[in-house]
């Protein structure tokens, strides 16, 4: 750009939000942020602004390239990327080439491809935080993807503005905001054609499921269905607090794993006794049950009627007298994937 661009309420927007989102996360002073940059608009105009707003508070800000090698021409457009990142004076600027697997689909192997390019990059520089550029409308299609499948708050609460390192400033703005500051700015974002393809389930919420609805419903479905998230995502921050509370108490280490009283899962809410189960298993086995074994395990509790064992994934439970015995078999290594499917 030759000419610093006019404040337009676009730019001013987006401005303020990653001023808010650095300003109570972002770091010591001198310290580095990155900018997940794809070359599209919601992470171009995340990046002017970071640009912008970073040095203000005393920050460097950089930027990181994934480029996913699944489209023809990728390099040249993960290489155009890095041109306008500098151009806008961020730096350092990283290029991050990466080979996607098939585990879990296209989109869940990208989704790892990429997060993982993220945290190596992020540790190979020294940053405090990466910042993403989903918006308000990559919210709202979490939360509807999520209704299709039946999840529970877990996957309803959509993603986080802060789940650090990862920064979301722009989860309150609209799509729509990101394309005019683009405009405004003077910026050319790259458009990515997977985003017109209807091969994939979120392409088709955002160009065929959510205008129906705003069609149907009137307008303002996309910000009720972002408040849906964040009111779920309040209640099960509570919920997770008060059971980490309760299963210190309850918690016994058994032989080759551990075990829990019948009486005290049985005494609570089943959205708590639930979590308990979930959340002791998770502690001590690194694993996640499914609603299906979860409630398989509540039934040892609460409709007990001397059933057997159940031989669930990496562990078996038994109900032995009081005790809701759970132990080890064959173990699986790594931890969940928790983070919601990006936009």
């Amino acid at each position: 750009m030759t000419s610093r661009p006019r404040l337009t309420p676009a730019i001013a927007d987006i401005r303020r939000a990653v001023r808010a989102s650095l300003a109570q996360h972002g770091g010591g002073q001198g310290g580095l942020v990155l900018v997940a940059l794809s070359g599209g608009p919601d992470s171009l105009a995340l990046a002017a602004a970071t640009a912008f707003e970073a040095p203000r508070l005393g920050l460097r800000a950089g930027a990181v390239i994934v480029d996913h090698a699944l489209q023809e021409r990728s390099a040249d457009v993960a290489a155009a990327a890095s041109v306008a990142a500098t151009a806008l004076g961020l730096n350092p600027v990283f290029v991050r080439r990466v080979t996607v697997g098939a585990a879990g689909g296209p989109e869940a192997a990208a989704r790892d491809a990429r997060y993982a390019a993220l945290d190596d990059t992020r540790a190979e520089a020294g940053a405090s935080h990466i910042l993403l550029g989903h918006t308000l409308d990559d919210q709202a299609e979490t939360v509807l993807l999520g209704l299709a499948r039946g999840s529970g708050a877990r996957s309803l609460r959509g993603m986080d503005a802060a789940a650090l390192p990862y920064l979301r400033p722009l989860l309150a703005i609209r799509r729509q905001a990101t394309v005019q500051a683009c405009a405004d700015a003077g910026l050319e974002p790259w458009l990515d054609p997977h985003n017109h393809d209807t091969a994939f389930a979120r392409v088709r919420v955002r160009s065929t499921v959510l205008p129906v609805l705003e069609k149907e419903l009137g307008p303002g479905v996309a910000e009720a269905l972002a408040r849906t998230a964040d009111q779920l995502r309040e209640d099960d921050d509570a919920l997770d607090r008060f059971a980490e509370e309760v299963i210190e108490e309850l918690v016994e280490h058994a032989e080759a794993g551990i075990s829990l009283p019948v009486t005290a899962l049985a005494s609570n809410p089943a959205a708590l006794r639930q979590r308990l189960i979930r959340l002791a298993v998770l502690g001590e086995f690194h694993l996640s049950l499914s609603r299906a074994h979860t409630l398989e395990v509540a039934r040892l509790v609460t409709d007990w009627r001397g059933q057997g064992a159940l031989d669930l994934p990496g562990i078996r439970v038994e109900r032995q007298g009081g005790l809701i015995v759970f132990r080890a078999t064959a173990r699986r290594s790594g931890t969940p994937d928790t983070t919601p499917i990006d936009g």
